[in-house]
Order: structure tokens, then C-alpha cells, then sequence
């Protein structure tokens, strides 16, 4: 038995493409109110145009401490709840940890796993003041095995990992479920920066996936009656393993 997402406001973090996007668009079908929040506001104004007057923006650089901060007492102002948290932005470092620099890495822990806790750190007395809610995070397959081409990417989605599944246990009592989504590689514009090697061969193969499977999987969980958590959901392309 599923249960309708008709009338719920959820907040997507990096709304404005990828996997955001797909999201945004699925929960607008499914009859929700969807605050979009992404950096880029001139892509957030022409999507918010496009989609309709349930789509509605919101200009956060998720990096910034200040802006950060500011994300959800802001959201509040435009709408009354918030029913679903969808902590999706994030950034990408491939390669020998030698390759990169302590100002990237820094930029990726802050975004990949900072932000996050401190999004779901604002919402969470929101949610417990109403005995209810949905926090999903991104994470990865690479969150799940030590990829050895991605140890900075890969370690930052351990971490939400384990964040997500000890948030997960906290808040039962609350009435609020917290869960992850773990794709394989998407076509999105993170793969700009996969080793070109892997690239090359994640394509030849077809071990790619689309934004909008990982969208369907975040159907599935945020329908499920409120005594069932999909705790969980690793979406990968078929042949990702033979890559």
C-alpha cells in the first residue's frame, strides 16, 4: 500500500540539475509543493518559470556558513512545513589523493558532508514539533565499498552513510524517517570530473543511469506507509559491475 505525496512541501537541495532536478520534477507530478534550492538563482528563475507556481526558489550557497544557516528559517517564511528534506547537492574528486588539493578536499567535506548535517540539524526540531517527516540524502555506491580511483568522494559518502543510519535510529521515536539513496554513476555533471578512463568505459558499456531512475527510487521510499522505511536503496545501471 502506497501513500499519496499529493499536498506534501518538500525542499530538494541542488534542484537546478541531475538528480535534483529528475526529483523536483517527479514530486511536482505527484502533486507536491517543491522549494527548490540551488546556487545558481538564474537557473533557479528560469526552472521555477518553467515548472509552475508550486516550484519555488530558493538562492543558497550551501558552502557558505551564513547562507547555509539562513536555509530554512528562509524556507519557512515562504511556506508553512516542511514534509520532506532532500539532501542531494554535492561535488565530486576523482583520482590519487596526491592529485588533488587541501582547498578541493575542503570544499567537498564542506558540501558533501557538512552541509548536510547542518541541514538536517535545522529541520530535525521542526520535524519533531510535528510528530512527522521524510530526511533522504544522496549518497552513493561508493559509500558502500572503498572505490580506490575516488578515496576523498568515496570517504565523504562513508560518512553520510554512516550519519544517515544513526539519524535514522534517533528520530523512530520522533515520527520522522531518515534514509539514503545510493546510486551508481549518473549521467549528471559530476561525471565531468570521473577519470577519463573509467568514463570512457562506464559509456562503451552502458553503465550509466539517468537522473530520472533515481527520481523513481525516491518514489518508492517516500510512498511507503509511515510503519515502513526503506532504509536504503542502492539503483545501479545493469552492467556496473562489469565495468
Amino acid at each position: 500500500m502506497s501513500e499519496s505525496l499529493n499536498g506534501k512541501i518538500a525542499v530538494i537541495t541542488g534542484a537546478a540539475s541531475g538528480i535534483g532536478l529528475a526529483t523536483t520534477e517527479m514530486l511536482l507530478r505527484n502533486g507536491a509543493t517543491v522549494v527548490m534550492v540551488d546556487f545558481n538563482e538564474a537557473a533557479l528563475k528560469e526552472l521555477t518559470a518553467k515548472l509552475g507556481e508550486k516550484a519555488i526558489p530558493q538562492v543558497t550557497n550551501l558552502i557558505d556558513p551564513e547562507s547555509c544557516a539562513a536555509m530554512v528559517p528562509e524556507i519557512l517564511q515562504k511556506v508553512d512545513h516542511i514534509d520532506i528534506l532532500y539532501c542531494n547537492a554535492g561535488t565530486y574528486i576523482g583520482g590519487d589523493l596526491t592529485e588533488t588539493d587541501a582547498a578541493s578536499i575542503d570544499r567537498m567535506l564542506n558540501l558533501n558532508v557538512n552541509a548536510v548535517m547542518k541541514n538536517v540539524h535545522a529541520v530535525v526540531p521542526h520535524m519533531i514539533e510535528r510528530g512527522t517527516g521524510d530526511i533522504v540524502v544522496t549518497c552513493s555506491i561508493a559509500g558502500h565499498f572503498p572505490t580506490f580511483w575516488e578515496p576523498v568522494y568515496a570517504s565523504s559518502k562513508w560518512a553520510i552513510t554512516c550519519f544517515v543510519q544513526t539519524m535514522r535510529r534517533q528520530m523512530i521515536p520522533h515520527g520522522v524517517r531518515v534514509a539514503q539513496v545510493s546510486p551508481g554513476p549518473v549521467v549528471s555533471a559530476l561525471l565531468a570530473d570521473w577519470p577519463e578512463e573509467n568514463l570512457r568505459k562506464a559509456k562503451e558499456s552502458g553503465s550509466l543511469i539517468d537522473p530520472s531512475e533515481v527520481a523513481d527510487a525516491l518514489e518508492f521510499m517516500l510512498t511507503r506507509k509511515r510503519t515502513v522505511t526503506i532504509r536504503d536503496m542502492l539503483v545501479l545501471p545493469t552492467n556496473f559491475d562489469r565495468v
